[in-house]
């Protein structure tokens, strides 16, 4: 049933793929869908791509375990901020700047409307070294499942999913991920829905669940705070809320969403649509990974009493967290379950890879490429560039992702900290103001990659001992490349207009035009 189940979807995602080829042969055409996409695409689209085996593996694996049932409302700010907000705020203006600014790729945003190819230069060598640990992420969490559901190896399950994700990429481009997230996300709403179901109702339903999980207390989880309103340790849980919620709004992935939209009535629909879907699929993933303690233990003399999953530690001697949802859904659920489970997250990881290698692919293509080639590129080089490098980008990809030890959390930090923080604040102000400068997107760009480097020198690679020691002492916990992320985001919302307020805009009648162009229809 499980292999039945698999091969349908498989078969479905490939005829997607060799549907929409004939849609991809010119670079908007493969990069933004002829930027003709309506609103129930686009939401599903960046829903989708925003929720993968990272959230429903990774993140409600280890945050569930720390923070209990309080985990969802890392769900609600996803939904709220992450969705909502980023529609209201982010959409029109983009969409509408964008288009004006002929303007395919965030980094072709920076410098049409800061007028520097410098910084286009710079901001595609950021995006496509940034978006590899999240895609090795996006693999590591989903072939865990895998492993679990079909016992095949773990290597087999990465190659297999990198081939199949660059079939329909390839073929299709922009408009097979949006047909495909669609899909995709029917898939993911109804799945959640019944996944959440049985793991409550396994443990005698809600209140019964709940009563279990407030008896648990452990080192730093005192009792009855797993089933809190606020769990055992509100400061950190604010931190990870910041970063999955706000650093959506500077992902290149994300924003390319906005790019393609077909007009102000499709951003409308789309709003109350992602956030519905978000709410959903992120709200029962965390809420589910609350409960993770009922199911495993990282006490062997306990899991064996109990019955509960053993959750070992790895080379580094910590807890391996992206096995807990795993051996949740192996206790929980029946066969057949587990085989829609099994699809569900194979939708959220495939449609978030398609997003993130299209992304990649095509910023490559487009910022870095060809302005260095001498003669004009035409389209159909353009397109075929950008398939040879979607096949390069999965494939350096398959190779982090072979390090099993490499925490999905840790990646995913690694890239949300450094692209947000980078890019969140000069994209926006970039679309309210016409006073930020240059030299501030330059301070933003250095401040958040600057900030992600140096935590993983004195964190992950231990160069800096000492200030590794210092920080331990801080009441929030530095040592997170979660939080790492949300202060470099946060870092560059208050150094970009306070630069700005010190240097000046050099070409002002460019900047004038750029919005007296474009606020009739930011008023519409």
């Amino acid at each position: 049933m499980l292999y039945a189940i698999l091969i349908v979807y498989l078969v479905l995602m490939i005829g997607i793929g060799v549907y929409c080829r004939k849609s991809a042969s010119s670079v908007s055409d493969f990069v933004l869908g002829g930027r003709n996409i309506g609103g129930w695409f686009t939401a599903f689209a960046y829903g989708t791509s925003y929720f993968s085996a990272v959230v429903f593996i990774g993140y409600a694996g280890q945050f569930g375990w720390s923070y209990g049932v309080s985990a969802f409302w890392i769900g609600i700010g996803n939904a709220v901020i992450g969705s909502m907000l980023a529609w209201i705020v982010l959409g029109k203006r983009t969409r509408v700047m964008s288009k004006y600014l002929n303007a395919s790729t965030m980094p072709e945003y920076f410098e049409k409307r800061y007028g520097s190819k410098s910084l286009k230069t710079v901001a595609a060598v950021i995006v496509f070294i940034f978006l590899i640990p999240y895609t090795a992420s996006v693999y590591n969490g989903l072939s865990r499942l895998f492993s679990m559901a079909f016992d095949i190896p773990y290597s087999a399950c990465i190659i297999g999913m990198a081939v199949l994700t660059a079939v329909y990429v390839i073929l299709g481009g922009y408009m097979a991920t949006a047909v495909s997230d669609f899909v995709q996300g029917i898939i993911m709403l109804g799945g959640i829905a019944m996944v959440v179901v049985a793991v409550v109702a396994n443990k005698g339903g809600l209140s019964s669940a709940l009563e279990q999980l407030g008896s648990i207390s452990d080192k730093g989880v005192p009792e009855n705070t797993l089933n809190s309103l606020f769990g055992p340790d509100p400061i950190n849980l604010l931190g990870v809320v910041i970063l999955t919620s706000v650093g959506t709004w500077g992902l290149p992935q994300m924003v390319q969403k906005f790019y393609a939209i077909k007009d102000n009535s499709a951003i409308k629909r789309g709003t109350v649509i992602s956030t519905i879907f978000a709410m959903i699929v992120a709200g029962g993933s965390y809420f589910m990974g609350g409960f993770g303690r009922l199911y495993a233990s990282a006490d062997a003399a306990e899991a064996e009493a109990t019955g509960k999953a053993f959750i070992e530690t790895g080379s580094n001697g910590k807890l391996v967290y992206d096995s807990i949802v795993p051996a949740m859904l192996e206790t929980a659920l029946p066969e057949v379950l587990i085989g829609v489970v099994v699809v569900l997250v194979l939708s959220a990881s495939m449609s978030t890879l398609s997003s993130l290698v299209l992304t990649s692919s095509s910023t490559l293509t487009i910022d870095l490429i060809k302005p260095f080639m001498k003669k004009e590129m035409s389209d159909k080089k353009q397109v075929l560039i950008m398939r040879i490098l979607i096949a390069v980008f999965l494939i350096v990809s398959v190779v982090i992702a072979m390090n099993p030890n490499a925490y999905i959390t840790t990646l995913m930090s690694i890239s949300w900290g450094a692209l947000a923080g980078a890019f969140l604040a000069p994209f926006m102000y970039g679309l309210f103001s016409k006073k930020i400068t240059k030299a501030a997107v330059w301070a933003s760009f250095i401040s958040g990659v600057g900030i992600t480097v140096l935590h993983m020198c004195i964190f992950s690679l231990g160069f800096f001992p000492e200030a590794a020691k210092a920080a331990a002492s801080l009441p929030i916990n530095m040592a997170s490349p979660i939080n790492a992320g949300a202060l470099a985001m946060l870092f560059g919302l208050i150094i970009v207009p306070v630069v700005s307020a010190f240097t000046k805009v050099k070409d002002t009648a460019a900047v004038d035009k750029i919005f007296d162009e474009c606020s009739k229809e930011f008023k519409a």
